[in-house]
């Protein structure tokens, strides 16, 4: 009886059409259309590193350490300053133990353009986590930034002393900070979540440095409730209740978040699965087919040339 013996070019053909087909639709297209915005888009920013006098104060979206008696552990994220607050952010942990007077700011800045009134005093910080610089609630250059994850109580108690553990070690484990793919701010903002994975939290997807491994990493996600597979922090994938469904792409991020609907999109971060969001996502598979398409068209013209 003859077996019929498939083509070994028709047996991968139909997985690298679909892997070239999701690139283009998450993030070919996206990042493409982020960069034309950021190009066209002449509007002068009031929040840019350019200004003579950036604003770091207080957002008020924390109380007087000493009007808050309980333990507290806050993880904060805000868009960076400028056009790239875009598609990049920024992060930090605040915390301060029961009846603290203070609170505690920890965060990688590698170079601190600004002192603590937000004045154009330059400094290089590299690696080194940097306590209290801003305000614990501060602005980063006029943007308020927003609480990822937020423990009391005893729980936020039992967690100070794991964070203040990777705060000793963090420059000589991490080693030189590099902006890309990391460690940066974000690195040591998820080293801190990785310490306490009780705080159940994930960066945004705009949180570039947030993926990076010093090797090749096989295991649990930031917060304990997946598994993740990590090449540098440059190719990765992740699937969590807390983290959703990701792919890493050179440190851009696309994927599902899970315990909020909705879509992540690299040069975009998160987007709700509104009708806004549905049709984004409409927008993207067409447009990634339509690319798919034209480069198939392509191709076939100049294989034929050589013909």
């Amino acid at each position: 009886m003859p077996i019929d013996v498939v083509p070994t070019e028709n047996m991968y053909r139909r997985p690298l059409k679909f892997s070239a087909l999701f690139v283009l639709t998450f993030f070919g297209v996206p990042l493409s259309l982020r960069a034309a915005l950021y190009v066209s888009d002449q509007t002068p920013s009031t929040d840019s590193y350019a200004n003579e006098k950036a604003d770091m104060s207080s957002t008020g979206l924390l109380p007087p350490a000493m009007s808050h008696p309980a333990a507290r552990v806050l993880l904060m994220s805000v868009p960076v300053a400028g056009k790239r607050g875009q598609f990049i952010s920024h992060s930090w942990i605040v915390f301060k133990r029961e009846n603290a007077r203070n609170w505690s700011r920890y965060e990688v800045l590698g170079f601190a353009g600004r002192d603590t009134n937000g004045a154009p005093k330059g400094q290089w910080l590299g690696n080194t986590p940097t306590l209290n610089r801003y305000v614990p609630d501060g602005r980063w250059f006029g943007r308020s930034p927003v609480v990822i994850a937020d423990a009391k109580g005893t729980t936020a108690e039992t967690m100070i002393p794991k964070i203040e553990a990777v705060v000793e070690n963090y420059e000589t484990m991490a080693g030189r900070y590099r902006f890309w793919p990391g460690p940066n701010s974000n690195t040591f903002v998820a080293s801190v979540s990785r310490a306490i994975p009780e705080l159940r939290a994930t960066l945004p997807a705009t949180a570039i440095g947030k993926d990076f491994r010093s090797s090749v990493f096989v295991g649990f996600t930031d917060s304990g409730t997946g598994i993740e597979a990590s090449l540098l922090g440059i190719f990765g994938a992740k699937i969590g209740r807390i983290e959703g469904a990701e792919i890493n792409l050179f440190g851009f991020v696309a994927g599902l978040d899970l315990a909020e609907p909705g879509l992540k999109i690299p040069g975009f971060g998160r987007i709700d699965f509104g009708a806004s969001g549905i049709i984004f996502f409409a927008a993207l598979t067409g447009a990634g087919t339509l690319s798919v398409l034209i480069i198939r068209r392509r191709l076939s013209r100049a294989t034929k040339g050589f013909g």
